[in-house]
C-alpha cells in the first residue's frame, strides 16, 4: 500500500510553464509504478528511504537527496526498496518553455538524475502547492510561481548525475551568449558575463575559444558593432546614441572599436552603401549563436 497525498489539475492549460498535478508519499516495502508514462513532465525527490528508478533500459539506485526526472509520453519504472521503502515527492508540470529549462538545468533523458540537498524547502514548496488547491486564478497564479521556485531551488543546489563535461561547458556558452544577447545595449564587461554564468574569466575564455573559436571580448565586440551596424543603416540616430544603443559610454571608444573591426569610422560607414553586407554579417553572427544553441 502506499499512503499519498496528492492534487491533479486542469491539463488543458498553455503558457511557458505550469503545474498539472503535485504530491507526496511514504510507499509500503516494493511498491512499484510502471512500466507506464504520463503526458507531462514528472519529477520525484527521495525525502526518506531508497528505491531504485528504470528509465530507458538503464537502473538508478536511489535514496534520500536524490531525485529523478521522467519525461512526457515515456515508459517509466520505479519501485521501494524492500528493507526501507522510500518517501518521496513530486511535481507533475508542462508548458512551452519546460524543456528549455530542464535542458539548462542538465536534465534530459540522457541524464534524469540529480542531487540536492535542500529537502526541507522542496518539501515546504509541494505543501504550499497542495494548500493552494482551488481553480481559482490567485491559487493558479501561485501554484506556477511556486513551480518556478521549485526548479530554481533544485537548480541552485543540483549536482546532475553523470552529467558529461562536454554538456557543461557547452552549457555556459549557452547562457553566456544569451547574456550578452539581453544586454549588449548596457556596459557590461567580460566579467560581468563571467560573474553571471558562475565561473571565472580563464574558463570562459577557454570555452568561447573551443565552442566559438573567439575569445568572449571578441564575441561581445562583434555583436556591439554588428548591431550598431544595422542602426547606422536602418536610423538617422546620432553615432552618440548609437553608442549607448550598442554598450558603449564613450562615442569615442565605439568610434575606435567599430573602426578596428570594419577598417573606417561610423560616419564614413553610413555615407557609403552596405546594407547587404550588415545583412550578411548579421546572419553570420545569428548562424554562430543557431549552431551554438541546436540540441
Amino acid at each position: 500500500m502506499e499512503k499519498a497525498f496528492k492534487l491533479d489539475f486542469v491539463n488543458d492549460k498553455t503558457g511557458s510553464l505550469y503545474v498539472n498535478c503535485c504530491g507526496c508519499s511514504q510507499t509500503a516495502p516494493l511498491h512499484s509504478f510502471g512500466p507506464a508514462s504520463k503526458p507531462h513532465y514528472l519529477i520525484h525527490y527521495v525525502l526518506s528511504g531508497k528505491g531504485h528508478f528504470r528509465f530507458h533500459d538503464k537502473e538508478y539506485r536511489l535514496e534520500a537527496g536524490y531525485g529523478f526526472l521522467i519525461q512526457p509520453n515515456e515508459l517509466a519504472f520505479y519501485q521501494a526498496d524492500a528493507k526501507d521503502p522510500w518517501s518521496y515527492l513530486w511535481v507533475g508540470f508542462a508548458g512551452s518553455r519546460a524543456e528549455e529549462y530542464l535542458h539548462s538545468m542538465g536534465l534530459s533523458d540522457r541524464h534524469p538524475i540529480f542531487s540536492c540537498d535542500k529537502s526541507e524547502e522542496l518539501y515546504s514548496i509541494v505543501r504550499d502547492m497542495m494548500e493552494h488547491n482551488t481553480f481559482g486564478i490567485a491559487d493558479d497564479l501561485r501554484r506556477n510561481g511556486l513551480l518556478g521556485v521549485f526548479l530554481s531551488v533544485i537548480a541552485d543546489s543540483a549536482g546532475v548525475v553523470a552529467r558529461e563535461e562536454e554538456d557543461k561547458g557547452n552549457q555556459y556558452v549557452k547562457k553566456a551568449v544569451s547574456f550578452i544577447q539581453s544586454n549588449y545595449c548596457n556596459p557590461i564587461k567580460v566579467t560581468d558575463v563571467a560573474d553571471y554564468v558562475c565561473i571565472n574569466r580563464s574558463y570562459l575564455y577557454t570555452l568561447f575559444q573551443n565552442y566559438l573559436g573567439m575569445s568572449p571580448q571578441q564575441f561581445l565586440t562583434t555583436f556591439r558593432i554588428t548591431k550598431a551596424r544595422e542602426l547606422l543603416d536602418s536610423t538617422n540616430y546620432p553615432i552618440e546614441s548609437i553608442a549607448l544603443s550598442c554598450g558603449y559610454s564613450d562615442a569615442l571608444v565605439f568610434t575606435k572599436a567599430f573602426h578596428a573591426m570594419k577598417g573606417m569610422s561610423p560616419s564614413k560607414y553610413r555615407k557609403e552603401s552596405h546594407k547587404e553586407s550588415t545583412k550578411e554579417q548579421l546572419q553570420e553572427v545569428e548562424g554562430l549563436i543557431a549552431r551554438l544553441l541546436k540540441p
